[in-house]
């Protein structure tokens, strides 16, 4: 294994945990910056493995696979939040260091853990109750109200592994929905829009955020993300303040992902975090000085951080399933700029691609 002296110089090999799209962003940024990325990932043909120099084709448990990454990588980062702790700890094992560190990586796996420490911390949220088993929702309920949203409380993305429970009468039925697993109830956030923010913190402990983004899902998936979100400036900065609280907290190197609700007045909650650069962050790429991946790449090599000030307005809007295949128009559109993550098989709501418009930056609210 390389012996990790950082910053890192040009030329080592970053380690990614999984071969897609956001791996394959990460790749590309390493590259540009003159790293070598190595990919671990079992699936055949993964859209990282084709842009990167290393690919090890194995499972993310698997002792062979990870002792391979090791010793091809001065440090190793993931993609995806859903990476077994078992793997984690083995690379550490190994000497191989991994950003962002454990310590994240187990808050963000239970969603318990994440509102108790939410709470721990002082960031605000919204009132949840731990569940186990169907015969616990309608206490719970009594005391949430209704309706609240079953969530599973491992695993589960772009609405998977949710129900929404609107009466006890449901109970049941909602927690076979989810598969009968351990789960975690969530009072309903009376919202009336959803924002994220994605910010970093590098191994000196600098950081930086970018501005608000405004997000719309569609079916619980990502549809469309408008930044910088128009805010008031207060609330704008409690936003970023709420990034940079959890990025001390978990002592945390790299990007990091924070969804809020935005409640009417200004007041946010937190509803969850990604320890990764996030979907609700391509605007970056066409929109900032520094974009996401470049900025996780800089802050787990030990680089200085770059600048997170936005050039322009941004409207990201995810391509699911077919609407890649508009590519040719999408590529005619002076105003697009289309990103297209390389998967050949195509599925409904599958994300293939997104494209950025750009638009005149406006100024904050009054």
């Amino acid at each position: 294994m390389p012996t990790a002296s950082f910053p890192l110089a040009p030329g080592a090999v970053i380690g990614i945990l999984g071969g897609g799209q956001l791996g394959r962003m990460l790749a590309l940024a390493a590259a540009r910056l003159g790293f070598d990325a190595a990919i671990l990932t079992p699936r055949p043909d993964a859209p990282a493995g084709r842009v990167a120099a290393h690919t090890i084709r194995s499972a993310y448990d698997d002792a062979q696979g990870l002792a391979e990454l090791a010793r091809l990588s001065a440090v190793v980062t993931y993609e995806f939040e859903n990476v077994p702790a078992a793997a984690v700890d083995r690379l550490a094992a190994l000497g191989c260091p991994v950003a962002p560190g454990a310590r994240a990586l187990a808050v963000a796996q239970d969603r318990i853990v994440e509102k108790r420490f939410f709470e721990q911390i002082g960031v605000p949220t919204v009132a949840f109750a731990a569940i186990d088993s169907a015969a616990d929702i309608a206490p719970a309920l009594a005391r949430l109200g209704c309706p609240a949203l079953l969530k599973t409380r491992r695993e589960g993305y772009d609405g998977k592994g949710q129900a929404w429970v609107r009466s006890a009468d449901e109970a049941e039925a909602a927690f076979a929905r989810i598969g009968g697993r351990p789960a975690i109830l969530e009072a309903r956030a009376p919202f009336v829009r959803e924002l994220s923010v994605i910010a970093a913190r590098g191994r000196d402990g600098a950081t930086a955020a970018y501005p608000a983004a405004e997000n719309h899902h569609e079916a619980g998936v990502l549809r469309r993300s408008i930044a910088p979100a128009e805010l008031r400036p207060a609330t704008a900065e409690a936003a970023r303040a709420i990034a940079l609280t959890l990025l001390e907290a978990l002592d945390y190197v790299g990007v990091i992902g924070v969804e809020l609700f935005e409640l009417d007045g200004g007041q946010l909650m937190v509803n969850e975090f990604a320890p990764r650069v996030h979907n609700s962050g391509h605007w970056t790429l066409d929109g900032c000085e520094v974009d996401q991946f470049e900025q996780h790449i800089r802050a787990v090599a030990g680089w200085p951080l770059g600048p997170a000030d936005p050039l322009a307005a941004v409207e990201m809007t995810n391509l699911l399933g077919e609407e890649a295949d508009g590519w040719a128009r999408l590529a005619a559109d002076p105003s697009a700029r289309i990103w297209l993550y390389g998967k050949h098989e195509t599925a409904p709501g599958r994300k293939m691609g997104h494209v950025n418009r750009l638009r005149p930056l406006k100024g904050p609210l009054g």
